[in-house]
């Protein structure tokens, strides 16, 4: 297993079925848990877990990088946890996991917006046709219902955004911590409102141990461990053997398995769908060259 660790292409894998796997693991958290307590035992847990490394390294940051550690963990640790569950209440797993993959066209407009970062034109090419996939998308989202899902699919948009600032954070203003000292103080700077938050949803008092809501712990169990603490580790260590050009190919698979669990699941899916996921993945293709750090948050 130590030797399969060192494989780019095995963590390449792993990190694509993990996070691929995320959205359909928050759809069946749903059955029991709200979207606020899913967020909070997300966080929380995990903060739990690398307490022991985060703890230490905030003591050695400066007060500038504990801000931007704050900053950085909020947009990409903490606020889209809860929003990602609140938008799959009436989004699909398969649709919230095709619009995960605008990350990258966000880094490359809100690079410009915030931070002043210049790209060139065929990049600018490639983020309005994506934005045009994801418009396609959110346009033919419908429920059982017929209604339109416009809005909750623009929370699913918003969380993209969200890890998107986070990236920009951590390579603009952050470049000189290590990977793991990010990763470790991030969750555990957040950790401690998302355990006061759980405790104020109720969520202790109003649990019940019936197998509905066993079975459902399970999942968010599966998703919080693998999907939250222990593919952030693994994300860097590919960042670390390879390159993020070569991690940020990720972006790329992570689609294709949430669709397939969709498919799976019994979701049904639309022919726009496929055409709304291509647009996207060729923008991020075509902006790919320059934008790296793409992904350096938990799904």
């Amino acid at each position: 297993m130590g030797k399969a660790v060192e494989n780019r292409w095995f963590l390449l894998m792993i990190l694509a079925l993990t996070w691929g796997s995320s959205f359909i693991l928050i759809k069946k958290s749903l059955i029991a848990f709200s979207p606020i307590e899913i967020g909070a035992i997300r966080v929380g847990v995990s903060g739990l877990l690398m307490a022991p490394i985060g703890i230490r390294a905030l003591r050695k940051m400066s007060r500038t990088h504990l801000k931007w550690i704050a900053i950085t963990g909020f947009f990409g640790n903490f606020f889209p946890m809860f929003l990602f569950p609140l938008a799959q209440t009436r989004v699909s797993s398969s649709m919230a996991g095709i619009l995960d993959s605008l990350v990258p066209l966000f880094v490359l407009v809100l690079g410009f917006l915030l931070f002043g970062i210049r790209s060139k034109l065929i990049q600018v090419v490639g983020a309005i046709i994506g934005f045009g996939g994801a418009v396609i998308l959110m346009y033919f989202s419908e429920s059982d219902t017929d209604e339109s899902q416009l809005g909750y699919a623009l929370i699913v948009v918003l969380a993209t955004a969200c890890y998107a600032v986070s990236a920009l954070v951590i390579k603009e203003k952050l470049q000189d911590v290590p990977s793991k000292h990010i990763s470790g103080g991030v969750f555990t700077i957040w950790m401690v409102p998302s355990l006061l938050i759980l405790l104020f949803s109720g969520f202790f008092s109003n649990f019940k141990a019936n197998a509905e809501t066993m079975e459902a712990l399970g999942y968010l169990s599966i998703l919080t461990i693998l999907g939250t603490a222990i593919a952030i580790i693994l994300y860097y260590k590919l960042i670390q053997t390879t390159t993020s050009v070569f991690a940020s190919s990720v972006t790329y698979l992570l689609p294709i398995v949430a669709v397939i669990w969709g498919l799976i699941d019994g979701e049904k899916f639309s022919l726009w769908y496929v055409v709304g996921g291509l647009l996207i993945l060729i923008g991020i293709y075509l902006i790919r060259e320059k934008k790296k750090d793409i992904r350096p948050v938990a799904r």
